[in-house]
């Protein structure tokens, strides 16, 4: 055995042509490729909208509070225990706050750069098993795809669970051709297994576990299980992951009527949710075949290039049996990694990102396709699919943009002062899936996106027809540069329409309006439930009181003995409004019930929300 495979740390960078070991070398050219569009596409968006109503600001509230309060255990938003989300996120936003102050844009930092560590991860991970080609490729359709841009518009950790299982897969594709596996491979998986439990509990465990159980089971290899320093590598995902836990179950046990940290984390937020039997429900599931279609969406423009990537990926009997190379290994993980994820979630709750930690792996499995057909050996079996699935991409390019500017063309621009939300038809009862609102749109409100859907509608035109006609002429590279400007152009007409639609999502114009007239001792109501105003908890640093029995977010803090009063009835409600104290009612009503008879002023009104008050501005 040679003495420098045993326990040091080594680098596995490859330059032969051995196609069981690709080129690998990082390349400068590459990294400064995958970055710049990193920053016109996520950093530049970091600075707008203002933070949203819901999962943003109770979040950015929590880190908030954590730095207030100095507690890096115990989560609390508006002032209750809030427990039901492991830490690793908001101690990175407290870390920001701290560094950068609060804001937007601080706000938003940990996770555009975790979004970035996932796209280098993605290169690295894909140049190691395809070479440097395949890594580029794979993180190119990483960064220009439209799945993690939309779902990095709000403050949720699944692009960093991505992260983690991206680096799991390197360390165990490492330990595969080590012998024995080196303490980095073995002792890198634990660490990261842990991170990911850190960033959103057990399936940080279940997906790498069930990813590498089915892939050594399916090529008869059980017995690597025995090679992974499975003792020591327990110890370091116990160091790492336990800590927090067992703090947390001390500084948060059964009182009262609460159950404790234990109860409600593990069992009601995981084996209960898993169940869709989680108190209190609160979460839509998305239909089967829309969850399992959605993980090619979310790939567009790339996924057009997957069918022809998994023919690459082995699944006959003999195949499965047989010695594989690098490439064939990396193309049968990538394949089980978003597999596992979709069957989990087949079985459970589900929401429209819950896919997204599946896209590493479907890029990648892109990625390693795109390299081959752009290398100069490429077979004329690889160009001639190429360039079927760029017409057929060409052909739904065109359809869409004729399709938005005909749109454009029966639409018109509304009068000048219009708020949005009187062109929005409600359906509140899509409000619980993420993408909900999207269904309020009418044609009168699409008038206010004239210059997105312009911009939108010419870059489907101009990049799909470039890309099939750079293609034709056996210029694949030039295709993909023109499909990457175009998602860049895209993204862009996204941002902005995300930008022009806050207001419906966000409470920040209410709560600006109540810094003005706020002086101490005042009070802001919410007449429903607090992740629908839980902006205003943000912005003005003020702890909201909710005209709504104990609900949603805010339930289970609650229980708690120690826990503030936030919720009022209606009848304590009304004496709040006849009392001494100034009160601001937030509310999504035109003719709030609580108001009816009781002398109230009209304060501000945006995006289809007011705020009364019960005293004359």
């Amino acid at each position: 055995m040679n003495p420098s495979r045993a326990d040091g740390v080594r680098d596995t960078q490859i330059t032969s042509t051995n196609p069981d070991h690709p080129a690998s070398r990082t390349t400068p050219a590459s990294l400064l490729i995958l970055i710049s569009l990193w920053l016109a596409i996520y950093a530049a968006g970091m600075f707008t909208p203002p933070l949203l109503d819901d999962v943003d600001t109770i979040h950015a509230e929590a880190a908030r509070e954590m730095l207030l309060r100095h507690d890096w255990v115990t989560l609390y938003t508006n002032g209750l225990r809030y427990l039901e989300k492991a830490p690793l996120m908001y101690w990175s936003l407290a870390a920001s706050y701290e560094i950068f102050g609060i804001s937007d844009w601080s706000t938003r930092l940990p996770l555009m750069l975790g979004f970035l560590a996932l796209v280098l991860a993605t290169y690295r991970l894909g140049s190691y098993a395809f070479g440097e080609r395949g890594g580029f490729y794979s993180g190119l359709a990483l960064v220009t795809s439209i799945g993690p841009y939309i779902f990095t518009r709000f403050l949720i950790p699944d692009v960093l669970v991505g992260l983690w299982l991206a680096l799991s897969y390197y360390f165990f594709l490492r330990s595969l051709e080590e012998d024995p596996p080196t303490r980095l491979a073995c002792w890198g998986f634990a660490a990261v297994c842990a991170l990911n439990v850190l960033t959103k509990g057990l399936i940080g465990l279940v997906f790498p576990i069930g990813t590498i159980g089915v892939y050594l089971l399916l090529t008869r290899n059980l017995r690597h299980l025995a090679r992974l320093r499975i003792l020591s590598g327990t110890v370091v995902f116990f160091v790492l992951a336990a800590p927090w836990h067992i703090l947390a179950a001390i500084r948060n046990p059964a009182q009262g009527q609460a159950r404790g940290f234990l109860w409600f984390y593990f069992v009601n937020e995981h084996i209960m949710r898993f169940l869709n039997k989680r108190v209190p429900p609160g979460y839509d599931t998305v239909p089967l075949v829309l969850f399992w279609a959605l993980l090619v969406l979310w790939l567009i423009p790339w996924a057009v290039f997957l069918p022809q990537a998994l023919r690459d990926v082995p699944l006959r009997w003999r195949q499965l049996t047989a010695p594989m190379d690098r490439r064939h290994r990396a193309n049968l993980l990538f394949f089980l990694w978003a597999l596992v994820i979709l069957l989990f979630f087949s079985f459970s709750t589900r929401q429209e990102y819950y896919t997204i930690p599946a896209l590493p792996g479907i890029a990648l499995l892109a990625g390693g396709w795109l390299a081959r057909e752009s290398s100069p050996d490429a077979s004329e079996s690889e160009r001639r699919a190429g360039r079927r699935s760029s017409l057929v991409l060409m052909v739904v390019g065109v359809l869409s943009g004729v399709v938005g500017l005909v749109l454009l063309s029966l639409t018109h621009r509304p009068p000048a002062g219009v708020d949005l939300a009187e062109l929005l038809k409600k359906n509140p009862q899509d409000y619980d899936f993420s993408l909900g609102h999207v269904l309020d749109f009418t044609p009168q409100a699409l008038g206010m996106f004239r210059g997105p859907l312009l911009g939108a509608s010419l870059s489907l035109l101009f990049g799909t027809v470039l890309n099939w006609w750079m293609r034709r002429r056996g210029r694949p590279a030039l295709g993909n540069a023109a499909l990457s400007l175009m998602m860049v152009c895209l993204l862009t007409c996204v941002h902005v329409s995300f930008a022009l639609f806050s207001p419906i999502l966000s409470s920040h114009d209410l709560a600006v309006a109540i810094q003005k007239e706020y002086r101490p001792g005042d009070l802001i109501v919410v007449d429903g439930e607090y992740h629908q105003a839980s902006t205003l908890n943000f912005y003005t640093h003020i702890p909201l009181r909710v005209l709504h029995e104990p609900s949603g977010n805010l339930w289970f803090g609650e229980k708690f003995p120690d826990a503030p009063h936030v919720f009022e009835t209606p009848q304590s409600f009304d004496l709040l409004w006849s009392g001494p104290a100034r009160v601001f009612l937030w509310t999504d009503q035109d003719d709030p019930k609580e108001l009816l008879g009781m002398p109230h002023f009209l304060l501000a009104r945006s995006g289809g929300k007011a705020i009364f008050t019960n005293r004359a501005p």
